[in-house]
């Protein structure tokens, strides 16, 4: 995983108590391994804006927002008034997923082959 950004980094980009109630270390670890899934491309050192866009996104997941429990998508949603009748059907195939799981996700993504096959590399003499 690239490190965009550190905790020091969002603590000088972002007022005091950015973080709220979370944990700043999980935060900026959520944010760059958000970037990271995503193959944002950095030079060395870091450009201004990726450091910027990275201390938002610890921000957003120090509030829980980056990598939050989701829940599957909703299809079909009833309510009754008086007969108290609430009815929810969710598209199929739908699961919900984990935040963790998610988070986990994108920090292997660089580490995981596409079709779940193996790669080579393959050098001419």
């Amino acid at each position: 995983m690239t490190e965009y950004i550190t905790v020091e980094d969002v603590d000088a980009l972002l007022p005091a108590g950015w973080e709220g109630d979370g944990d700043k270390n999980r935060a900026v670890l959520e944010a760059n391994a958000w970037m990271s899934a995503r193959g944002v491309m950095a030079s060395d050192p870091v450009e201004g804006d990726i450091k910027q866009a990275g201390a938002y996104l610890a921000q957003d997941a120090a509030n829980g927002n980056l990598y939050g429990n989701r829940d599957p998508a909703l299809k079909r949603k009833m309510v009754e008034a008086k007969g108290v009748k609430s009815e929810k059907e969710y598209q199929d195939g739908a699961v919900t997923s984990s935040g963790t799981l998610r988070l986990v996700n994108d920090l292997l993504r660089p580490y995981l082959t596409v079709g779940g096959g193996s790669t080579f590399a393959v050098r001419r003499a």
